[in-house]
């Protein structure tokens, strides 16, 4: 019987353990921290073993393969163990795939994925198609592949994800952008993070579909590297990207205007996503008039650009899912409204010098809200904008009511990872709504 280990318990981990033990394996579960309840419950009434609050590396390291969760990186001492040893490092998505009929739609990019994989979910699930929302977002794919799978999938996938990914292969890919992200997972190198978005091609075949944004300044110039025979070098944890050779469909935004399309949601962002989502989803064979209805009453997805409340005059918006520079800046392009900004949390090697003419522009104060934000001041402080320094969501939204005045906005765009302060970034964007809502 073969052995599998899986490095995390949530919900990821839990859906991997019911998969590989319906096919077979002689299933382990190990979290170095605390296991939620709803999924101990799960895994014992499986009759799985698991442990929490620890790694008991003799069982892990004698695996045949390991799963691990997309958030350890390659630099924990164990993941290190496993790289020595040469045992395969999976994620989620490259096992169950093993075991799944269906169809795939997977998007990545540095932006606007969540609102574009949601907005696919939607459209496919109005055609009356057997869809699974997963990956980044929603229920495990692994968990839906072992309790009767779909016939499609409509997958939001990180870099995180796709590191260990190798096997992998997409019916449609969807890369919205590459922008600086998560560049302290990858020696702070672009390349690096670049190659890692890259691997959403590999395995493609020609009947395959990439559907890109052609005005990246990075993704054209990517496939002209791998038609020259570029060879991305890998991260510890991974093996080298195959080769993909899908159908290129390029889009870009003057093809909003041209094939006359209307989206629900604000900013020019929004309708790159809705582009790629109307590609997406014709290619699946969906009706291009049910596609364009659906455009018109997408309700929108939680913690992106989500307009919460209108207080004293004062319109607050949450937009926590804005985890990166680049995210920010579409966000504050689309305000209407003066602004104060809610920035910081765990930086990730940001480079705040590219926001800070449109914050100039936009903002009439600036709030922090991080346990350091040593940073923030020394990219903000020389624009002469009122600033408020922060350590908790109270003080912060206390703050932004005070500085606020009526007609304009309050934008919660942090640039920043949450885990400072905060569970995850959805805790953080629930947190704002509750004490907005309270004022």
């Amino acid at each position: 019987m073969r052995k599998i280990a899986i490095l995390g318990a949530g919900e990821s981990g839990t859906g991997t353990a019911l998969l590989a033990q319906k096919e077979g394996y002689d299933v382990f579960v190990s979290d170095m921290g605390e296991i939620k309840q709803k999924y101990k419950d799960i895994l014992s009434s499986h009759n799985i073993r698991w442990e929490e609050g620890r790694h008991t590396e003799d069982i892990i390291l004698n695996a045949d393969e390991v799963v691990k969760s997309p958030g350890i990186p390659d630099s924990a001492p164990l993941v290190k163990r496993l790289i020595d040893k040469g045992t395969p490092i999976l994620a989620e998505l490259e096992f169950a795939q093993r075991y799944s009929r269906g169809k795939y739609i997977c998007i990545t990019g540095s932006n606007g994925k969540t609102t574009t994989t949601t907005l696919i979910y939607y459209i496919m699930q109005r055609t009356g198609l057997d869809v699974g929302l997963a990956g980044n977002i929603g229920r495990s794919f692994a968990m839906q592949v072992a309790e009767g799978d779909h016939d499609w999938y409509v997958l939001e996938i990180s870099s995180f994800q796709l590191d260990n990914m190798f096997d992998f292969r997409a019916d449609i890919s969807v890369l919205m952008n590459i922008t600086p992200d998560h560049l302290d997972r990858y020696d702070f190198l672009m390349q690096n993070y670049v190659d890692s978005k890259m691997r959403i091609i590999q395995n493609q075949r020609r009947e395959d579909t990439f559907i890109y944004w052609s005005q990246d300044e990075h993704i054209e110039r990517e496939l002209k590297k791998r038609d020259e025979g570029y060879a991305p070098k890998p991260t510890p944890s991974s093996m080298p990207a195959r080769e993909g050779h899908p159908g290129l469909m390029p889009f870009a935004d003057a093809d909003y205007e041209r094939l006359q399309l209307e989206f629900s949601q604000l900013g020019q962002h929004n309708k790159r996503n809705a582009l790629a989502a109307f590609l997406a989803t014709r290619q699946a064979g969906a009706d291009e008039e049910l596609i364009r209805s659906c455009l018109r009453e997408f309700p929108g997805v939680e913690h992106r650009l989500e307009k919460v409340e209108e207080k004293g005059g004062v319109l607050y918006i949450n937009d926590s899912k804005a985890t990166n520079v680049d995210a920010c800046y579409v966000a504050l392009k689309a305000m209407e409204r003066p602004t104060v900004l809610i920035v910081g949390g765990k930086d990730k090697g940001n480079d705040y010098s590219t926001i800070t003419e449109i914050v100039r522009e936009k903002c009439r104060a600036v709030v922090f809200l991080g346990a350091d934000n040593a940073k923030l001041y020394a990219a903000f402080d020389n624009l002469g904008l009122p600033v408020a320094d922060t350590h908790s969501m109270a003080d912060c939204v206390e703050a932004c009511r005070k500085l606020a005045l009526p007609g304009d906005a309050v934008l919660l765009s942090p640039c920043c990872a949450s885990f400072d302060l905060f569970r995850n970034m959805e805790d953080r964007g629930e947190q704002f709504k509750a004490l907005v809502r309270a004022l």
